[in-house]
Order: structure tokens, then C-alpha cells, then sequence
């Protein structure tokens, strides 16, 4: 059996120069498959055991292949390996030393770090960044503040990771750029907030003086069907009020169908659902909160007064 083909397998068909030299493979020998269109060469110093379109898994082999033996996957790449969904990106982002090592190719974004590389390294044949690290050192870098907290609660949300996890990487990650929203952000979310909108919800709260409300409770439905509520209050009267914070996506017709059934199926006598828009929680929170306490929900004595 051919010396490369093991490690081909293993790497999605995806071989670097610099392996096959390790291997004994001759240059004339990778001449030839090239030549013969047998195999592909994708950038100076990589290339494919087949020929055809890339598929995702190859791209980010080629990518850390190309990037030099140290390099890892990182950013959203690295997330979207780990099973983030909902923040594709077409780029593949590649974490490294020194980004003047190789050449430039499309597509292939290098985020350089003088960290030690295999602190950040996780588990897997693929060179990849681990969860917390790569979250972290993408929302530090992340132009947009509030994309940047997104991505924090997407990824504790999905449970690809805990609050408690995060912060501690805040920690070891010092310096990191935006270190202390970071820790109030997740202290939030470690407090049973698992979206941006729950932790909108909790800072207007605080900010206007509201009592804090509980997060995500287990209901059933009038199907039966188990759900969780975003926020609730139990009011002094004995009714529960729920709000539901929604989101872009939630605008799109087939979602708005589904929370619309779930309000009705959420709905009983003595528990109210209101909905809020992350828009609206951000912009005018004053407005939600005025309704809120227009509804029962009351003042917290401990909490400064907005």
C-alpha cells in the first residue's frame, strides 16, 4: 500500500508537501499524479488525492494544512466544527503564529496569536481550537459589540459550552480585549439567561428597578408538549406573567406561525404571555418596562431606580 494513502484518509484526502516529503514520496512521484490528474494541487503547498469540488471538511484541511504544522482552526470555523450553527461564514479562519510564513490564498482568513498554540489546541484529528478559546478570541476581535455578546450566548445556548467554562477562559486568555463585558455578559448567562434577549431583559430589569424574573421555567402546553419560557414573573395577584423575547428570525412567516400556536398553547387563566423584540430591548427598554409594570410586575426594592 502506498505510504500516503493511510494519512489521506485521515486528513479527508487533503496532503501537504511537506508530509509527503516525511513519507518518502519523491517530488517526481507528486509530478506525476498532478500531471496525470490523479491528484489536485489546491494551494502552493497543498493538495488533493481527488479532483473534483471541494467539500467543507476538505476546505478546512486544506486551509491548516496550508497554514503550516502548527496551525489550528479557530474563530467560527473552529465553533462550526464543534457543531455551532447559525454563523456560517465562508472564509476559513485559521489560527497561527506567524501569518507571514506562507502565502496568501482566498478564503483562507490567519488570525495571528502569540498565545501558545497548544494551550488552545482540542482533541481530534483535524487542528482545531477549542470551544471557549475560539468563542473568546473571535468576540474580542469581532468589530460589532453586540455580535460579539451574541456569539457568546449562541454558543452556551447550544451547549457547546457553560458560562463557567468561559469565564475561567477570560482568565487564562488575559489579556483579552472587552475582558470585563465578557465576565458581566456571562455572569448574566451563568445566572440562567441562555440567549442576548434574556440578558436584555435582566439589565432593563435592573436598570429600571424591576424584580428579576425567572429563566426559562419547563411548562407543557395544552398538547403537552414541554416548553421553556424565555422570562416569567409570579405576580403578587397569583398570575404568572411570561414574556417571550423575540428575535430577527422569528419574523420569518413559518416562525411566527409556531410562536404564535405557542402563545395560545402556553395561555391559561392565570398565566399571561407578552412578547418583546430584541429591537425594542435595546432601543427603548423604558417602553417594555413600563408595560411590564403596567401588568403586575413588581419594583425591586433592591435595585436602582431607573
Amino acid at each position: 500500500m502506498d505510504s500516503w494513502r493511510a494519512l489521506a484518509d485521515q486528513q479527508a484526502d487533503v496532503l501537504s508537501w511537506r508530509q509527503l516529503a516525511e513519507l518518502g514520496v519523491s517530488r517526481g512521484v507528486i509530478r506525476h499524479k498532478l500531471a496525470s490528474e490523479r491528484w489536485r494541487r489546491r494551494t502552493e503547498s497543498v493538495l488533493t488525492t481527488t479532483t473534483g469540488p471541494l467539500s467543507p471538511e476538505q476546505e478546512r484541511w486544506v486551509a491548516v494544512l496550508h497554514c503550516g504544522p502548527d496551525a489550528m482552526l479557530g474563530g467560527l470555523t473552529a465553533l462550526a466544527v464543534h457543531g455551532l450553527t447559525g454563523w456560517t461564514r465562508d472564509e476559513v479562519t485559521v489560527i497561527v503564529a506567524n501569518p507571514d510564513s506562507f502565502q496568501h490564498v482566498d478564503g483562507i482568513r490567519p488570525f495571528r496569536t502569540r498565545r501558545p498554540l497548544e494551550r488552545l489546541r482540542g482533541p481530534g484529528a483535524l487542528p482545531c481550537c477549542r470551544v471557549e478559546p475560539a468563542a473568546l478570541l473571535w468576540a474580542a476581535h469581532e468589530r460589532n459589540p453586540r455580535s460579539a455578546a451574541g456569539l457568546l450566548a449562541a454558543v452556551v445556548q447550544q451547549r457547546l459550552t457553560n458560562a463557567t467554562s468561559l469565564l475561567t477562559w477570560v482568565d487564562a486568555l488575559r489579556p483579552l480585549r472587552r475582558a470585563a463585558d465578557f465576565r458581566a455578559l456571562l455572569r448574566d448567562i451563568e445566572g440562567g439567561s441562555e440567549s442576548l434577549g434574556e440578558v436584555d431583559v435582566v439589565r432593563m430589569c435592573r436598570a429600571y428597578g424591576l424584580a428579576l424574573p425567572a429563566r426559562q421555567r419547563a411548562r407543557t402546553d395544552r398538547s403537552g408538549r414541554r416548553r421553556y419560557t424565555d422570562c416569567e414573573w409570579d405576580l403578587p395577584d397569583g398570575r404568572t406573567l411570561v414574556l417571550e423575547v423575540d428575535g430577527a428570525f422569528h419574523l420569518e412567516v413559518g416562525q411566527y406561525t409556531e410562536d404564535v400556536r405557542r402563545q395560545r398553547g402556553l395561555t391559561r387563566p392565570d398565566r399571561i404571555v407578552v412578547r418583546a423584540t430584541t429591537d425594542e430591548l435595546r432601543r427603548e427598554p423604558w417602553v417594555v418596562a413600563g408595560d411590564l409594570v403596567a401588568l403586575g410586575v413588581p419594583r425591586d426594592p433592591d435595585a436602582a431606580a431607573g
